[in-house]
């Protein structure tokens, strides 16, 4: 890609991360939790005309029902945008989210754009993790002695199974990572570290009086991630029963949390940003994506990472803070072990174990933790870096300005 000029974050912002089916989001709709996001972005930077606009480009791992149909230009419809202003729904599973934030600094970065909005929603409550209708092509299964094609029909379970065994990461070390994350997760809380990236959201909660037949409704607002437990302990953890193999390490504590919520970041060129008098938060640095076996798709990032390393002409002494999407225990040791990070810049505020992982949505969630965390911090160079189901790795990487 020939790079003719930069693209700079200038707004970043995320809801709260709800857990699926019985948490605050569970009827809630995506496309509504995405139309919040994209409304609290713009209200960064009141200095920007929304008809500079080009694309909202969203990140969504199941685009079907209540988030199907083109979820992009449907959030953008009800966000108020101008029509002027298009739509389009990406799809690579869990990394869907840091993918549209690429995307979209490639059109200002090639110069076919200005102002991009890249962004992701997941409603796990509403969509489950197949969709509603899965059918996967039945020549997956034409060679049943093929272990690589035959993991693209793994469960992403059994997946993080075969990580543990193939690069030796014991229950213990699993069950530590989870409490840690928990712990981080409380402590970053209780410091107010998330307010910043947080945009509160009201939710209404419904009951009926079965003997007045009347319907009630309470609003409230949200404001922080609802996955985190304070009271997580190793031992608890050490309790709970393995849920993808009799004999395995991975259970319900050492996982991400199936979860809702969305994300939405303001990108813009030099030139949007003089003529609308905007700050910018941090700029674009590098994005790779790369390909693994299916049946151990935990390893991508241990692919992706040198790469977006390589393109940006930095190395990990370079990475400040390292937002490393914990899909499981397993293949987030699995990662950190083989390349070497640095466990105090990982998730300093926590992951996915304890803050939750609304798939597609959790790439553009994550890019606004980055972004804030190095200006909170005074840190210069952040990543973003995650698996994605089918075999897959993606990295991205961000410069505080």
């Amino acid at each position: 890609m020939k790079q003719v000029q930069d693209a700079y974050i200038v707004a970043a912002t995320r809801t709260p991360i709800g857990r699926s089916h019985r948490g605050f989001f569970r009827n809630t709709r995506p496309d509504d939790l995405l139309a919040t996001v994209l409304r609290a972005a713009l209200a960064q930077v009141p200095g920007l005309d929304p008809k500079a606009i080009e694309d909202v480009i969203c990140g969504c791992a199941i685009p079907e029902a209540q988030q199907g149909l083109n979820v992009a230009r449907i959030g953008a419809i009800l966000a108020g945008l101008p029509k002027s202003v298009g739509g389009i729904t990406v799809n690579r599973f869990c990394a869907s989210g840091l993918s549209a934030v690429q995307m979209a600094a490639d059109r200002i970065r090639v110069g076919e754009a200005d102002v991009m909005i890249a962004a992701g929603t997941e409603s796990m409550s509403m969509v489950p993790m197949m969709g509603n209708s899965p059918s996967l092509s039945p020549t997956i299964f034409a060679n049943t002695d093929d272990v690589e094609n035959y993991g693209i029909a793994y469960g992403m379970g059994l997946t993080a199974e075969k990580v543990a065994q193939q690069w030796k990461v014991s229950r213990e070390a699993q069950d530590e990572f989870a409490y840690r994350s928990n712990m981080k997760a409380v402590a970053a809380m209780k410091a107010g570290e998330f307010t910043d990236e947080i945009t509160p959201v009201e939710v209404a909660e419904r009951s009926v009086d079965l003997d007045s037949a009347e319907v009630s409704v309470t609003k409230r607002t949200v404001s922080l991630d609802e996955g985190a437990r304070p009271d997580t302990t190793v031992e608890g953890l050490a309790r709970l029963k393995t849920v993808f193999a009799a004999r395995g390490s991975v259970t319900a504590g050492n996982s991400s949390q199936t979860s809702d919520g969305a994300g939405a970041l303001i990108l813009a060129s030099e030139a949007a940003i003089q003529r609308f008098g905007l700050t910018p938060l941090a700029r674009f640095v590098s994005y790779a994506s790369r390909g693994v076996p299916p049946h151990l798709m935990g390893i991508g990032p241990i692919e992706a990472i040198p790469a977006a390393l390589r393109y940006a002409g930095l190395t990990l002494d370079d990475m400040d803070w390292i937002e490393l999407n914990e899909a499981f225990a397993a293949q987030s040791l699995a990662v950190i072990n083989t390349l070497g990070l640095d466990p105090a810049r990982v998730n300093p505020m926590g992951g996915a174990i304890a803050l939750g992982h609304p798939l597609g949505a959790t790439g553009a969630i994550r890019s606004a933790t980055v972004v804030h965390a190095l200006k909170r911090h005074n840190k210069k160079y952040g990543m973003v870096t995650m698996c994605v189901g089918m075999g897959q790795g993606a990295a991205g990487i961000f410069e505080r300005v």
